[in-house]
Parts: structure tokens; sequence; C-alpha cells
């Protein structure tokens, strides 16, 4: 009997990447949101059974999860959750901060500003979550909303993808520093003022609104790296 063509196990490779990338996404939500912390180690019988998936996915989300700098492999597949490193934090945040000044330079030229109406909605809602403890994942969901809202308000939402990708560990590091006192209101004045910015045409005022908005969180991570050493390299 011939063997199976290239072609007649394409159906079964998409199916495999479509769950790899939904574990994926799954183990990545996690580690951002500390539920799987630094040094956490990743059995992969386990994460297997937990998603109902076999190896060939599971090796796939946990090799992008690597790439991404999230998790580490070691021999006998050995996978632990990579600590946050001071350098690669600083790196991420100068690239992020080049690229969304840019975005908000944009959309302060836009001569109609019709398209930022979602980012003010989502400003409405962190607003009302602003005091309530208990909704912190949520007020940080909203954070993300709130500048991919920018990014394709300004026509350049596949780039937010890139960003994403590129800012893992400064996501980690917005997560352990969102509860602290003040945080959330600081949040919340950097986005009006941006927005404020941006609707004003102001190109410089908008740059630099963003510029400052983005700065909070890394001008605290002595502070944060006493508070956290256990999340550190």
């Amino acid at each position: 009997m011939p063997s199976a063509s290239p072609t007649a196990r394409l159906p079964d490779t998409l199916q495999d990447q479509t769950i790899a990338s939904r574990v994926y996404e799954a183990l990545r939500a996690r580690i951002v949101a500390l539920d799987l912390p630094p040094g956490a180690r990743l059995s992969r019988p386990e994460l297997a059974e937990m998603f109902g998936v076999s190896a060939s996915p599971l090796r796939e989300a946990l090799q992008r999860l690597e790439r991404d700098g999230l998790v580490a492999t070691f021999r006998q597949s050995r996978t632990v959750v990579t600590h946050l490193d001071a350098e690669s934090l600083r790196q991420e945040h100068f690239l992020r901060t080049a690229i969304e000044c840019e975005v908000a330079n944009a959309l302060a030229a836009l001569p109609d500003k019709a398209a930022l109406a979602k980012t003010a909605a989502i400003l409405k809602m962190q607003r009302a979550l602003a005091g309530d403890p208990d909704q912190v994942d949520l007020f940080r969901q909203l954070d993300e909303d709130f500048h991919r809202a920018l990014f394709v308000a300004a026509g350049f939402a596949e780039l937010h993808g890139v960003v994403l990708q590129g800012s893992n560990q400064m996501a980690r590091l917005r997560t352990l520093d969102l509860p602290s006192e003040g945080k959330r209101a600081s949040v919340i004045e950097g986005h009006a003022a941006l927005l404020e910015a941006i609707m004003s045409g102001d190109r410089h005022a908008a740059t630099d609104a963003m510029r400052a908005h983005l700065s909070g969180t890394i001008a605290r991570l002595p502070e944060i790296m006493v508070q956290y050493p256990q999340h550190f390299a």
C-alpha cells in the first residue's frame, strides 16, 4: 500500500498547531499572571493530562514559551519557569517605549479621532474597578486591552502582537507592581493624560505622555526587586 502523501497529513498538522496555540496562550497567561511563578517546574505528563493533548502540540507550545524567554528546558525534559532578569527588563522597556511613542505620535496626527472611542470606554471601566482589590487581574487585562486598542486605532494591529511577544518579562513585572498602593490610580492618570494629549492633536505632548506612562514600573524596578527577590535571577 502506498504511503500517505504530505498533503494527506496536513489537516492533522494544522490541528496540532491550533492545539499548540491554545496551550501556549493558556500557559503564557498563567505565567504572566504569576499563577506559575518563576522557578515553578512544569511537568509535561501533568500538562498533557490537564489540557487533554498529546506530546507533539505540548512540545510545540513549550518551545514557543522558551523562545519568549518564559521557560527554560534542561536535560531529561525538565522545564521550569524562568526568573526575571533586570537587563532583559530594561531592553524590553526600551523597545516597547520606542514603538508605543510612535503609535501615540501617529494617533495625535489623525484628523479624525473617532477610532479612539474604544480606548475611552476601556478607561471608563478601569476607573470603575480601580478601588476594588479583588479585580486586579481584570484591571490588568483592561490595561493590555487599552494599549491594544491604541495600536488598532493607529492602524498597527499586527504590530501590537510583536510588542506583546517582546514584552513578556515586563508583563510579569507589571503583575508584581500593579497591587502596589497608588499604582492603579497612576495607570488611570497616565491613560487619561495620554488620551487628552492625543485628542488635542499635540504630537509632542502625546509622545511625552506615553513615555511618562510607560516609565512608572521600570522606575520602581530596584524597589520591586527588594520586595520580591524570589522572582529575580
